[in-house]
């Protein structure tokens, strides 16, 4: 693959705007040292350093999006909580547009607690409820949308199966996307699978993508990548691209191309964030008018990069 080509195609991030829609979150990290065990418990006593907020869920793909000069729409809900006033400060911080995002007073602002000792990662706390959004949040979002719809170069729906994403929204997102010429990037969960159909492409990692399709999970193959992509195409007439961790990406055009693309990370030590960030190049790269071959290879070198930091990572400078 051209080089000069792939790097043409990031220059032209800058300035692009791109709807996010999703479960939006809010990560709390908890950093400290851990150098004894509790007399009171077998545990490890952590001794509190320093905290810190970040964008998580479908507000890290937005994240990202602002991180690479691009105009991130958020829409999505939050509680009436503090965590809505962190969270919302957190995306303010970095000029992501908060317009979309409304607020449900039966539910909290997602919280995900990540406690962190000698850069591993010990435990996480989640505050969240399930369910899905009631109808008129429903409808302010959809109306949200419809009123920036004209205006975006690409639509994102990062579905983490917490309730904004429903089957009567996503199929009027797709349909007015698909009327309007724009593209629709969904990064999926197995349990909504049937709401995906006629987007243009589908990001599930290997697992989901085994849980999408019912096959017998085997080997991490190319081979057994190869079952479930042709088995998505054929069921959501979608493209599909499944990441596979340290086997990379393997992606599935519906005109029958299928590429394998091998992993770049060097060394793993966390994953959080990395499907945001892959999501995220990929979008504005197809926005940029590249192709999915090298919106894939673009994306894959970016989740490389994102892999080998600890926590959800912008910083994409590094590898």
């Amino acid at each position: 693959m051209d080089k000069s080509r792939l790097l043409r195609i990031i220059g032209q991030f800058k300035g692009k705007k791109i709807l996010v829609i999703g479960d939006i979150m809010l990560d709390k990290y908890i950093w400290g040292e851990v150098s004894r065990i509790s007399p009171e418990a077998p545990v490890q006593v952590v001794n509190v350093l320093r905290e810190s907020y970040a964008p998580g869920g479908a507000a890290n793909v937005a994240n990202n999006i602002a991180a690479l000069n691009a105009k991130a729409f958020m829409v999505g809900i939050v509680g009436n909580d503090n965590a809505k006033d962190s969270l919302i400060s957190e995306l303010e911080k970095r000029e992501i547009d908060v317009e979309g995002i409304f607020t449900e007073k039966n539910k909290p602002t997602i919280q995900k607690v990540r406690v962190i000792g000698r850069s591993q990662q010990l435990l996480r706390f989640d505050y969240e409820e399930k369910g899905y959004v009631n109808a008129d949040t429903e409808k302010n979002i959809l109306d949200f949308i419809l009123g920036k719809i004209d205006g975006a170069d690409a639509v994102i729906v990062s579905d983490y199966a917490k309730g904004v994403i429903t089957k009567n929204l996503m199929e009027k997102i797709i349909k007015i996307s698909m009327e309007k010429n724009k593209i629709v990037i969904v990064d999926p969960k197995p349990r909504h699978k049937d709401f995906y159909k006629n987007s243009t492409l589908i990001t599930p990692n290997h697992t989901e993508a085994h849980q999408m399709t019912n096959l017998e999970e085997e080997e991490n193959t190319d081979n057994d990548a190869g079952k479930m992509g042709k088995r998505l195409i054929k069921e959501l007439n979608s493209n599909v691209l499944i990441t596979r961790g340290e086997k990379g990406m393997s992606l599935f055009e519906k005109n029958g191309e299928i590429t394998h693309i091998p992993a770049y990370a060097k060394e793993v030590y966390d994953i959080v964030g990395a499907g945001d960030t892959s999501v995220a190049f990929l979008t504005l790269a197809l926005a940029s008018g590249a192709s999915f071959k090298e919106g894939a290879i673009i994306a894959n070198h970016a989740a490389g990069i994102t892999v080998g930091k600890i926590g959800t990572s912008t910083d994409f400078k590094s590898g």
